[in-house]
């Protein structure tokens, strides 16, 4: 009865949540209730989600203190410098811009929210492949591909369900994947390079009157089209003609008039950047911004993550106190404090109530003994042969079953059950914990994930051409993430 009990209450929570009956908040809490008090939990059903949340404090604190740490960082302008750096490199060359993409994506997912981060490289790098007439779908699948390989920090969300979820420090899952997410960036870094040199390829056969081709156009290795000279400060080529105001084509159409209004177009994109970062998150104009602490800033990140590398105190704490000196270094008047407090108080609110409503799933399936019952008929018909490999079969299974479900389902519903069975082969929860998070390049490219409709919406571009594009890169880095923890040991064969 307990096995039925404890898959129903699974089945009715994921239909729930995929279907958009009840948000997962809700989810989380009124259907172990009902479950729980089928199985017999009665008025002890409390003490079992109580002792659950407690073991939930940590996490629900390093949520909360590191979004309003990185929150707080983005509002003072600490990344708008790299910003600005990335797009004065990149010039024209598609291979570039990309890569470029690439690197901004995964600079701003340190945040761990993937909205934020499709806003902010939206804004900046959209205007850049309108202009060169490259096509938004490179962005979307870049973007994607580096926010879900960024997806597994401990505060981006999966890390910390499954941490919640199996009950062990977060800290225990996430350090020992830093090596795959390390190679997971650099697949990443290799694909958007890839698909730079697919643009650029493109772009030369389309229009071969202003980009040359592959025999006479030597310029992307300068950074300009054929035809043209380097462009300097003033906004004119070397070697040619000065830009025109009015950036229509050169008379006669000559190819050395297409490359100059190419290159003015460029100029015209560098120094308007600011001008298409206006009423983003990365408006140049902004009230929040501190160019003064610009270093401070920096160092104080760098010491942050430094801490997390070197785990010598509790995580939540380290983005506690990192918190509250960047809030009175930055904002030293009260007032500004709370202003600032306020702001990322709807991220806070929606993260760290799924958290402690988790505490009513996770309290049911273990009170009830749930999760002892599945777990035990799991492993009498899971064949013996492949018990030692549940770890690597839960890495595997977790691109499909993320991608086909929310991470709440999967972590909460799912995770538990498996590293139950996997227990009994002597498989721990962190080994399991770790395998489940690498399918997540994979989950973030899911229609059920808001942040990805989000992108499409804002590159306008096709869900079913995004997919196209991405699902198979994603899965690659999510298989070569796994291949990485196998082989560093972060998660072993028994």
């Amino acid at each position: 009865m307990l096995v039925l009990l404890g898959f129903a209450m699974i089945a009715v929570f994921m239909v729930l949540i995929m279907t958009k009956k009840l948000t997962p908040v809700l989810a989380l809490i009124i259907v172990p209730t009902v479950f729980g008090l089928f199985a017999g939990a009665g008025l002890g059903i409390g003490d079992m989600v109580m002792d659950s949340m407690k073991s939930m404090t940590s996490t629900a604190a390093l949520l909360m203190f590191a979004i309003i740490y990185f929150g707080l960082m983005i509002d003072v302008g600490l990344f708008d410098p790299l910003v600005r750096f990335i797009l004065r490199k990149l010039g024209n060359d598609p291979a570039k811009v990309v890569l470029g993409t690439a690197l901004l994506a995964a600079a701003v997912s340190l945040d761990g929210d993937g909205s934020t981060t499709f806003i902010l490289t939206t804004a900046a790098m959209l205007p850049i492949y309108l202009r060169l007439k490259m096509s938004p779908v490179v962005l979307t699948c870049v973007a994607g591909l580096a926010n879900g390989t960024m997806n597994i920090v401990p505060w981006g969300g999966p890390t910390a369900r499954a941490a919640s979820a199996l009950k062990i420090d977060v800290n225990e899952v996430f350090v020992p994947m830093i090596p795959s997410l390390v190679a997971g960036l650099a697949v990443v870094l290799v694909f958007a390079w890839i698909l730079g040199l697919q643009e650029r390829n493109r772009l030369r056969a389309t229009q071969p009157e202003i980009w040359g081709t592959p025999e006479t156009a030597e310029g992307f290795d300068g950074g300009t089209p054929a035809g043209g000279g380097r462009t300097g400060r003033g906004g004119s080529v070397r070697g040619s003609a000065p830009v025109p105001a009015t950036g229509g084509p050169a008379v006669g159409g000559s190819p050395e008039g297409s490359s100059v209004a190419v290159l003015e177009r460029t100029e015209i994109l560098v120094d308007d950047t600011d001008t298409a970062m206006a009423d983003t998150a990365l408006d140049p104009n902004r009230k929040t911004l501190r160019p003064k602490l610009q270093w401070f800033n920096l160092a104080l990140t760098v010491a942050v993550m430094g801490m997390l590398v070197a785990d010598l105190v509790p995580l939540p704490y380290v983005f506690m106190v990192g918190s509250a000196i960047a809030l009175l270094v930055n904002f030293p008047h009260v007032k500004d404090q709370g202003a600032q407090l306020i702001a990322h108080a709807p991220s806070i609110v929606a993260v760290v109530s799924m958290v402690m409503a988790a505490a009513v799933l996770t309290g049911v399936l273990k009170g009830t003994g749930m999760v002892e019952a599945m777990s035990a008929w799991l492993v009498q018909i899971i064949p013996s042969s492949m018990g030692p490999l549940m770890a690597v079969i839960t890495g595997v299974l977790s691109i499909p079953m993320t991608f086909f479900m929310s991470n709440d389902a999967f972590y909460f519903g799912v995770l538990p059950v498996l590293s139950e069975t996997a227990a009994h082969y002597g498989i721990s929860g962190a080994e399991m914990a770790r395998a489940s998070i690498t399918g997540q390049p994979f989950h973030m490219q899911s229609p059920l994930v808001p942040a990805i409709l989000l992108l499409v919406s804002l590159a306008k571009v096709d869900l079913g051409d995004h997919h196209k594009k991405v699902l198979w890169r994603s899965a690659v880095v999510a298989l070569v993430m796994l291949a990485v923890a196998i082989l560093t040991g972060a998660i072993g064969i028994h």
